[in-house]
């Protein structure tokens, strides 16, 4: 692994303290960082760097999985440095080049430069242009730009900022992160059927039934109003999140593939996804609002109520959509996904319904594979046995998953691949053009509120509407 410096914008924000420092921290207790590297984080405001090594340390007994240690822990805090930043400021950047020159003599780091940028989305440009002007991003070594989300907020400005990033960075410098494709269960999902050869059979396609994404969580739209509002949830998670778990559930073939394949195959499932057309949106689309009720038996106050929310907002806090890919491999298996806020339980899980063509069926419940993403990770398969006292088939789950509590993160896992330049799990851009290129009629369609916004009520499942989209076609959530 190549010595390097990570240069960290947005270093005194939340997801610095809650993720990022104790991702790099357990990645140095488990010997994944190189032998020499540097830590840059940049704010607003001033710290000494003694100072802000403090608030390092603070977030990682606050925030880290593992256990703080003494041995080790000063050589980890004492790789970080402090700038003070201002985006628009062209002093900053040349302060910034020279703390990084620096870094680099002391260090013996050969121009080696991770850029993450963990900041507002109008500052991403902003940046990586700045980046550029000062020469921070001419290097002689590799250099590399972490974005998070969002990435645009329809197709229009997703492809101005890509154009913009590509003026300083190659498409292959640039790592698009999702969280959701860092955690491990999702990353076991495209070579589970090839490690494991038993399910081979139960995998034909031919025996599948439907697919259903889920993505639920009790908490509201809490401090984030001001971009929330704005965004909804077809913005905050479906472009993104729920679409990239469509991708992955999608590439269940045969054999392992390469990161290059892997990226390919994801593009090409994104092409075959069916277009909603405005004709079909009804059918093919549930939106929600949430309305006050209880969350683990406290009230709760509906969206409309919530601090920073226009009384009148008709934004979306639910979505649910029926989706279709056609290709030979998922031709006339519709995919179901769901996501939505103050529903009365957070899960996020991939349930795989196999047909069941034996008589009787009435009686029986369809056979499931499922995997359970967040809050807990496993693998599961619902199988029906007979209960003697009763004589009657009842559903029972055997648990596959010997998953541990003390396993990397998500972050830990998209870091350490940035690092060693792993693109396999970032999104490139023609998978998020593709992506925002399927939402665009629906933007256009909520804009114009041509589609109904159902209310349900905080601790529900969400709306009726969104069990009837199923129902139609003889189907229930799981």
């Amino acid at each position: 692994m190549q010595d390097m410096t990570f240069v960290l914008f947005g270093a005194t924000g939340d997801l610095a303290k809650r993720k990022l420092f104790p991702a790099l921290y357990n990645l140095f207790l488990d010997g994944k960082l190189p032998d020499s590297f540097s830590i840059i984080g940049l704010g607003r405001n001033y710290f000494p760097d003694d100072i802000f090594q403090s608030k390092v340390e603070s977030a990682l007994r606050e925030y880290s999985r593992s256990t703080v240690q003494t041995t080790g822990l000063n050589e980890f805090l004492a790789k970080f440095r402090y700038c003070k930043f201002d985006a628009a400021d062209d002093d900053s950047y040349l302060n910034l080049h020279e703390l990084i020159k620096d870094s680099e003599i002391e260090l013996n780091i050969p121009g080696n430069r991770l850029f993450y940028l963990s900041v507002a989305p109008q500052l991403v440009d902003v940046i990586t242009l700045g980046l550029n002007k000062s020469g921070i991003s001419q290097t002689k070594g590799w250099k590399r730009l972490i974005v998070e989300k969002p990435f645009g907020s329809d197709l229009k400005t997703a492809r101005q900022l890509n154009e913009t990033l590509n003026s300083t960075f190659s498409d292959e410098e640039i790592y698009r992160i999702d969280h959701y494709l860092g955690k491990p269960m999702v990353q076991n999902l495209e070579s589970f059927e090839f490690a494991n050869p038993i399910f081979g059979s139960i995998l034909d396609h031919k025996r599948i039934a439907n697919i259903q994404i889920t993505a639920s969580e009790t908490v509201g739209v809490e401090t984030r109003a001001e971009y929330y509002d704005r965004a909804g949830a077809i913005r905050d998670m479906v472009q993104n999140h729920l679409l990239q778990l469509v991708m992955m559930t999608a590439l269940h073939l045969p054999e392992k593939m390469t990161a290059e394949e892997i990226r390919k195959q994801k593009v090409t499932i994104m092409e075959s996804l069916r277009p909603i057309y405005i004709e079909n949106i009804a059918r093919d689309i549930v939106r929600g609002q949430y309305q006050a009720g209880e969350i683990f038996d406290t009230p709760v106050v509906g969206y409309t109520e919530e601090p920073g929310v226009d009384a009148s907002s008709m934004n979306d806090t639910y979505f649910a959509a029926r989706l279709h890919i056609d290709n030979p491999s998922w031709s006339g298996i519709p995919f179901y996904i769901r996501t939505g806020k103050r529903i009365g339980r957070k899960s996020t899980k991939i349930v795989i319904e196999f047909k069941n063509d034996v008589k009787h069926t009435d009686r029986l419940t369809p056979n499931l594979l499922i995997f359970e993403i967040s809050p807990s990770e496993g693998i599961s398969l619902m199988i029906n046995m007979k209960n003697p006292s009763s004589n009657q088939f009842e559903p029972n789950f055997i648990n596959f998953s010997t998953i541990t509590e003390d396993q990397p993160e998500a972050y830990e896992l998209l870091l350490f691949d940035a690092i060693r330049g792993n693109a396999t799990f970032f999104a490139n851009w023609k998978e998020v053009e593709l992506s925002w290129l399927w939402i665009q009629p629906l933007l256009k369609a909520f804009q114009e509120n041509s589609l109904p916004l159902h209310p349900y009520p905080a601790g529900s499942d969400g709306p009726e509407a969104a069990n009837q989209l199923l129902q139609a076609d003889q189907f229930n959530w799981w």
